[in-house]
């Protein structure tokens, strides 16, 4: 069946927004200019910050969601699942899963290139496949495994192929294998996330953009309390401004204020981070989810080709294998291998039953899926 003008409009706005996202955040990075105080030029290394501007763009998406209950009130004949009440606390746990996770990829990010960054967090797959079984009792299917498997040897790869990679003196290889290293990490404490939101918030029928929005709420709140005593923590060859802390926010408004252009890559990445929650919801409600899975995984070759134009990093063709091979784990593990078995054995294109909900229905897919 042919996609509408309104599917097409979702499925590109959720293919560029969540390429601006990365882009944007490490197109700041990228930035040199004076502190305070008259400091040296330096580079813009802020990741706490950003994920503070992070958590704002999805306390945004609480706006998104009002609207569309309004606009749903309008129109009585509107299929809308009740919303059951719940307690708002059910939500800091994985919010404060979700701060960890994101400050920690920010920090990878300031390390390693944009296209290993996205391709690195294909790890999640691994940890939350195992998280599942351990505390959901799940039990996975074959191809699950497989899926794991293969995407275990494509982390291999990429890694591998950011080992061989010309470092210049911005990423230098002990910090390009320490990024690489902090991003799976992060997709350890991010599976948490996702194993608890499944576990404790999802029985509660409520909407995804509710719960990113009320996530990024507790994110926003807490993280940008814990930028006061992240400005007097010594961080060492970790920090990024010159006075060594963890984080120097007033040294980020200095350098704001002389480079403007890093105040525009910042809106972007607060902005793209709303727009990209509400647009893969909004495709797995109108075509299905597994159009959001090819959608994220065309994220990744935008990202890594936009990269290679704008000369932020070097080609490197174990990218090109170790891609492949994660974009085969993503498959297995999300059963995108049935639908095609299926189509090829019946002679005709499967059904998508099950998989096309409403806007403000409930939904199965993981709450956060774009720190």
């Amino acid at each position: 069946m042919a996609w509408t003008r309104y599917q097409l409009f979702l499925a590109g706005l959720m293919l560029v927004t969540g390429s601006i996202n990365t882009l944007s955040a490490k197109w700041a990075d990228n930035f040199v200019a004076q502190g305070c105080g008259g400091s040296k030029e330096h580079s813009f290394q802020h990741p706490f910050l950003q994920a503070v501007g992070m958590f704002l763009g999805e306390f945004s998406c609480l706006a998104a969601f009002f609207l569309l209950r309004c606009r749903a009130a309008r129109h009585p004949d509107a299929s809308v699942d009740p919303q059951q009440p719940f307690n708002p606390l059910l939500f800091l746990p994985p919010a404060l899963c979700d701060m960890t996770g994101t400050s920690i990829m920010y920090v990878a990010l300031n390390m390693t290139s944009a296209s290993s960054f996205q391709m690195l967090r294909g790890a999640v797959i691994i940890f939350t496949g195992l998280f599942s079984v351990a505390f959901l009792g799940r039990r996975l299917a074959l191809s699950q495994w497989l899926g794991i498997l293969a995407t275990i040897a494509g982390l291999v790869v990429v890694g591998l192929a950011d080992l061989l990679s010309k470092h210049d003196d911005q990423h230098k290889l002990s910090e390009v294998i320490t990024g690489d290293l902090l991003i799976i990490m992060a997709q350890i404490i991010v599976s948490i996330q996702m194993v608890l939101e499944e576990k404790f918030v999802y029985r509660h029928n409520v909407h995804p953009l509710r719960a990113v929005g009320t996530e990024g709420l507790f994110g926003f709140v807490i993280l940008s309390l814990l930028l006061v005593p992240m400005y007097y923590v010594p961080a060492g060859s970790f920090s990024g401004n010159p006075r060594g802390t963890l984080e120097d926010a007033l040294d980020a408004f200095c350098q704001v204020a002389r480079q403007p252009l890093i105040a525009l890559a910042l809106l972007g990445n607060i902005s793209s981070i709303a727009f990209f929650n509400f647009a893969g919801i909004s495709v797995t409600k109108e075509l299905s989810a597994t159009t959001r899975m090819v959608l994220d995984s065309l994220r990744t070759v935008v990202i890594w080709a936009l990269s290679l134009a704008l000369g932020w990093e070097a080609f490197h063709p174990l990218q090109i294998l170790g891609f492949l091979i994660l974009l085969m784990g993503t498959a297995l593990y999300n059963g995108l291998h049935r639908p095609l078995l299926t189509r090829l054995a019946r002679g005709r294109p499967p059904a998508e039953e099950g998989e096309h909900e409403r806007l403000l229905g409930g939904s199965r897919t993981p709450i956060n899926d774009a720190s």
